[in-house]
């Protein structure tokens, strides 16, 4: 650096600076200029409560398929829309499961309406997905496999803890458990914001969208530029551009979460870790890996920066050892489910599985 005059090394940075930002700026406005738009959903809804519903997915199986294998239950989580199992026909676990003989039906959340309101998450677990269980059980004629995905699977392993007659088998993908195992970064940006949220709350009925994105974004500031400037390089008509657009469309069709449910995740697991020191509670019942009785699955992506492998990892150790077996697909959280290798290193693994 004694070589240069400073003033020369101020005016390289600038031009490095501006030229990272003229491209994420042409990559963001290349984005919003795509004809790429996904398709209305093929499926018919076959469950209905509130604004949470179910779709059959069964219905993309080949012709003249009897679902051979039965019904099987995926469950995303709630900040995302579900369709992230159905990104397009060449990405969709969900279709993927209906070519492999099952009958698989997604849960979709919705956005929280004027049944949901006051939702905690007592109402989503105890009360949709739980009811939700039992009438596809019946449907099915015995208990079914559940799936669920990130925050979902949260959901369906408290889900089956509070009704395991209906549970099957359970899989848990990239699902978070034990919030402090990986280091105090998130905990310390929930903790930054959870001043706010009282008052935030008290504007709002619901915690908007944008909110949740700031908090996602934080955990890797620097990957929205870089995805930009790589997408700005892309052929607009090729493939990857199209899949680029359809899964940054998902990221921006986020569902704002309820009063109760925003503080019970950000500050009952984000700051006091509640999960993995075994103070959470649904319904009165608490929820404890220890005591799962069905044969359990965790996929534990190697490259998650959502859901650190740690905070997985801690989950699978907290299972019953007889009926634990664990999954590392060399991914990340999203990756996982709709990259290229997803079908090789993520789905088919799973169905064997299912299949044992």
């Amino acid at each position: 650096m004694e070589a240069y005059h400073p003033d020369d090394v101020a005016q390289a940075l600038d031009r490095v600076a501006f030229d990272r930002h003229a491209a994420f700026h042409d990559g963001v406005r290349a984005y919003q200029r795509h004809d790429y738009r996904r398709n209305a959903d093929d499926v018919p809804v076959i469950w209905e409560d509130g604004s949470t519903q179910i779709f059959d997915y069964g219905v993309t199986a080949p012709k003249n398929s009897k679902h051979p294998n039965g019904i099987v239950l995926l469950v995303p989580s709630l900040v995302n829309r579900g369709y992230i199992l159905d990104l397009n026909e060449k990405r969709s676990f969900a279709r993927f499961l209906a070519k492999s003989g099952y009958r698989p039906l997604l849960v979709e959340w919705g956005y929280p309406g004027e049944d949901e309101v006051n939702f905690g998450l007592d109402d989503y677990i105890a009360g949709r997905l739980v009811m939700a269980l039992q009438d596809i059980a019946d449907m099915n004629g015995g208990p079914v496999p559940m799936i669920g995905y990130c925050m979902g699977g949260v959901l369906a392993l408290a889900a089956t803890l509070l009704d395991p007659a209906q549970v099957k088998k359970l899989a848990l993908l990239a699902t978070p458990w034990d919030f402090m195992a990986a280091g105090p970064a998130q905990s310390r940006i929930a903790a930054a914001f959870a001043p706010s949220l009282p008052h935030m709350l008290a504007i709002h009925d619901i915690l908007p969208v944008d909110v949740l994105q700031s908090l996602f974004a934080s955990l890797d500031p620097f990957m929205i530029g870089e995805k930009f400037r790589r997408f700005e390089q892309m052929p607009a008509k090729s493939a990857k551009a199209r899949d680029f657009v359809g899964l940054e469309d998902w990221l921006n069709d986020g569902v704002p979460l309820t009063r109760r449910v925003a503080v019970d995740c950000l500050i009952g697991w984000y700051v006091e870790n509640k999960p993995a020191s075994g103070q959470w509670q649904i319904d009165g019942i608490d929820i404890n890996p220890a005591d799962i009785c069905c044969p359990t699955l965790t996929v534990i992506p190697e490259s998650d920066r959502i859901v650190p492998p740690e905070s997985a990892k801690a989950l699978f150790d907290a299972l019953p050892a007889d009926i634990r077996s664990e999954l590392h697909p060399s991914a990340g959280h999203i990756g996982m489910m709709v990259g290229s290798r997803a079908e090789k290193s993520t789905w088919q693994p799973l169905v064997e599985w299912l299949a044992q």
